[in-house]
């Protein structure tokens, strides 16, 4: 099955769902089989009426699983660069229940990626090559949700890589925990590493390490969950809220350095 696009996407989100018209295009072999192979890609699809919807359409938020994810990479460009570690935790009930973490093997390391990691290429050598690590992370995540801070570029680069690699990409629906949080609390700034110091999420937090980014923006999650307004009940619903919500004004005065915004 092929990623869906936006409008699709809206659809299989809402309470009315798709017909079997607007899904066909994505479909590659038969819909019986694609239906019973998309929780391989990370996304389950439930069919009431003759209409197709995303099980988390009514999937309760506190039995929801969500995985929260942080990569490291050699580089922005998943053409030409790739992971050097990921890091991932699961989250239920506002409860942090399992993580998975690897170092990734890899050839080539930027002097400039290695002082904001710490990460070197000698490091790598004994780690597990690239292909093994998604293969273990595929099965890490499963059909959970997938969260991260600025979900777009740990998203994309994973399933990028997936691809690149010739296999299928991620369909697993996603959250933006910056976009949640904005939408929940106000803040002078968003970036994951100033929330930590602000708020003291993690008091033995290693930024820029990828299980440790992963175990900051859980708790920030968490905290940002027991904010968002209780009529908010199903996963889908939360999905809709952290990207439409109202967002928080920035404050005038930063609440670490207590300066006035110029």
């Amino acid at each position: 099955m092929r990623p869906f696009d936006h409008k699709t996407t809206l659809k299989l989100a809402s309470k009315k769902g798709a017909d079997i018209t607007e899904i066909r295009p994505f479909i590659d072999n038969t819909l019986e089989l694609e239906l019973a192979m998309a929780p391989t890609q990370g996304l389950e699809i439930v069919v009431k009426d003759n209409r197709y919807f995303f099980k988390t359409n009514a999937q309760a938020i506190e039995d929801a699983t969500f995985c929260i994810v942080d990569i490291e990479t050699n580089g922005s460009k998943p053409e030409r660069h790739q992971i050097i570690e990921i890091g991932a935790v699961k989250v239920r009930n506002g409860q942090i229940i399992d993580q998975y973490e690897s170092l990734v093997q890899c050839d080539e390391i930027s002097r400039h990626i290695s002082e904001l990691t710490g990460i070197y290429v000698e490091e790598t050598k004994d780690a597990p090559p690239l292909q093994r690590v998604l293969n273990e992370f595929k099965t890490f995540l499963g059909t959970d949700v997938f969260v991260a801070h600025a979900v777009k570029f740990d998203y994309g680069f994973i399933s990028a890589m997936y691809q690149k690699l010739n296999m299928q990409p991620m369909l697993n629906r996603s959250l933006c925990s910056i976009d949640l949080a904005e939408r929940t609390f106000s803040s002078y700034r968003y970036g994951l590493n100033y929330l930590n110091d602000s708020l003291e999420l993690h008091d033995t937090a290693t930024h820029h390490r990828a299980l440790s980014d992963a175990v900051t923006t859980a708790k920030l999650f968490l905290m940002s969950l027991e904010l968002v307004d209780e009529r908010i009940e199903s996963v889908e619903e939360l999905i809709l809220f952290s990207k439409q919500g109202k967002r928080f004004k920035r404050p005038k005065f930063d609440p670490l350095l207590d300066v006035e915004e110029t």
